[in-house]
């Protein structure tokens, strides 16, 4: 039956043409969508160690200023 009708076969393999390559697309989409999360987490992680590390320091100014405000009393260069 497939001899009687060859045009009906061509559009069916044009299809199956056409859904491999949507195929082909998609599998390269969820690939790079991999990657994008991957990196997305990474930055994540970078921007959370970033705020740490101001948190540190701003601790660290913190005792700095206390600390010269104490040597600034003793050595009476400001009013108590």
């Amino acid at each position: 039956m497939a001899d009687e009708n060859p045009s009906t076969d061509q559009p069916e393999n044009l299809v199956l043409v056409y859904l491999r390559r949507i195929d082909r697309r998609m599998d390269d989409i969820d690939r790079k969508f991999d990657e994008f999360i991957l990196r997305l987490a990474r930055l994540e992680r970078e921007v959370a160690n970033l705020h740490a590390d101001f948190a540190m320091l701003a601790a660290r100014l913190d005792r700095h200023e206390q600390h010269l405000e104490r040597i600034a009393r003793r050595l009476d260069l400001v009013e108590v």
